[in-house]
């Protein structure tokens, strides 16, 4: 066991574990084009009425489970009517029923729920002195281990006591918005960082505005294809750009729905085995607006590929591909503001140490140097960061964790300069937290894993999870930790980490 510590840690009672009851509907792929038909020519035997007595079991079953049940029906009834030879002679309820043949139920977080975030949330209306309001972000792992995103809203107290707010009754899979739209400029970019910019390329972006929505892309892609007139490789430049536009969405969140309903499920190809680890920032820009970004990882079953979530309100969402020479690997967390001018992001390039990238647009990241490889023996395989930098008057303060012997994942500190980030002024030597004997076993076993604390009245909120499978919240008085933290020297004794629980 790790030597402990005279910080203290106090560990909260509350602790977030999976729901099986919480579902989303999914299109059901029942197989290729001669099962589709075999269901829909054995749906087209049934009467009218047993088409009517049969929709309304199905509904009596299951539309009480989710909000609009109705609209999936339609939706997923939508994605096989080209099978069927006049599908507007079809009555609504016979469409219905066709609809939830091809539905099925996905629980989102019946394997785990787990790798916490935590901003102040957008709306402060209504608390009182000492308190905040906060929203958190889980992933959430269902079926067949695919990850997706949900949230929880709650308060934060002046004692460091923490409240969750009870999730909204329903779940709802946010929908992807087919008007948006994209810009030429950035467009261009990628498709050269990409090695996808060609001739072919060239002719398509000539043609559309400034601002183009897939819809127009898709329609441009089209008419040259149909002209006969198109430069080698069209086909592959094509799907290409496509693949790009598709990559790059809006997410449209109905009005009225609590943050605790919404998931984020893979939407796009770069995302189809899951989103990982989204690490949440609050960032105030050079005029004062507030933007909340969320760096993630989308996985595909064959490689990763780091996103940005953008929001101004966690009511209007922006899903983008992240650019540059030096967006690789997992466990991107951004700075929460500029620095002389440039973004700033802790990242891990090569798997095994904590790089500083710079940037001087969000989306592009180019140039990168090592901050801080692995140092102490619970961090010698690796050292990466538990999310984004914290400004404190002694410098940003950055949760990192290190893995150790027997893949032992532990939560440490480090202090960077203010002004310049690239220096490390301080570092605890022993983790902050290290797994306790409830917490060791799990899908993964020995992990305690944060992606973004934050700091309220002298206490730094730390949401975390537990090996994989379940999440916590602990605390620690910021002051003392900074005074321990920047009082280290090579000279001096390992501070030593108390572990406090207060479970009821």
């Amino acid at each position: 066991m790790l030597k402990q510590s005279k910080i203290k840690v106090i560990r909260r009672p509350d602790k977030f574990h999976s729901d099986d009851a919480r579902v989303i509907t999914r299109y059901f792929h029942i197989g290729g084009e001669h099962r589709i038909q075999s269901l829909l020519s054995r749906i087209a035997s049934l009467s009218e009425e047993d088409v009517n007595q049969l929709l309304t079991d199905v509904l009596a079953s299951f539309a009480s489970r989710h909000k609009d049940i109705k609209a999936a029906f339609r939706r997923h009834f939508a994605y096989v009517k080209s099978h069927i030879e006049d599908p507007d002679a079809l009555s609504e309820n016979r469409m219905l029923l066709i609809g939830s043949y091809f539905t099925m139920e996905y629980s989102i977080e019946s394997a785990a729920l787990f790798n916490p975030s935590i901003v102040l949330h957008p709306d402060q209306t209504g608390m009182e002195p000492g308190q905040a309001r906060f929203i958190m972000s889980l992933r959430a792992t269902g079926e067949g281990h695919v990850s997706s995103i949900v949230f929880r809203t709650g308060i934060l107290h002046r004692d460091g006591h923490v409240t969750f707010d009870p999730p909204g009754r329903f779940t709802s899979k946010l929908r992807t918005n087919e008007d948006q739209t994209y810009e030429k400029k950035l467009f261009f970019l990628k498709l050269i960082e990409m090695a996808a910019y060609s001739d072919a390329a060239r002719i398509i972006l000539d043609q559309l505005p400034d601002f183009f929505t897939l819809h127009q892309l898709d329609a441009k892609i089209h008419e040259l294809q149909q002209s006969g007139d198109c430069p080698e490789p069209f086909d592959e430049t094509a799907e290409n750009m496509l693949w790009l536009a598709r990559s790059n969405y809006h997410l449209f969140v109905p009005p009225n729905t609590d943050p605790s309903e919404v998931v984020i499920f893979p939407t796009s190809e770069n995302e189809s085995r899951g989103i990982e680890d989204v690490r949440l920032t609050c960032f105030t820009d050079d005029d004062g607006s507030v933007t909340y970004y969320g760096t993630y990882t989308a996985y595909n079953g064959y490689r990763i590929l780091p996103q940005l979530l953008e929001t101004k309100d966690f009511n209007d969402i922006s899903i983008h591909t992240l650019n540059g020479k030096y967006v690789q690997n997992k466990g991107m967390a951004l700075f929460p503001r500029r620095i002389d001018g440039f973004y700033y992001m802790i990242s891990r390039l090569d798997g095994e140490n904590m790089f500083l990238m710079k940037s001087d647009n969000v989306h592009f990241w180019n140039e990168a140097i090592k901050l801080q490889g692995p140092r102490y023996p619970w961090e010698f395989v690796q050292v990466g960061n538990c999310g984004p930098p914290i400004e404190t008057p002694q410098g940003w303060l950055l949760l990192t964790h290190g893995v150790g012997p027997m893949r032992q994942y532990c939560i440490g500190v480090a202090l960077l300069d203010l002004e310049d980030p690239s220096k490390v002024i301080a570092h605890l030597p022993n983790p902050l937290l290290v797994p306790d004997e409830a917490e060791r076993d799990g899908y993964v076993p020995n992990v305690v894993y944060s992606c973004g604390a934050l700091v309220h009245e002298d206490h730094l909120i730390i949401p975390y999870a537990m090996s994989d499978s379940a999440s916590s919240v602990a605390t620690v008085c910021l002051s003392e930790l900074l005074e321990t933290t920047i009082k280290f020297s090579d000279c001096c004794p390992i501070p030593e980490v108390k572990q406090v629980s207060l479970e009821s």
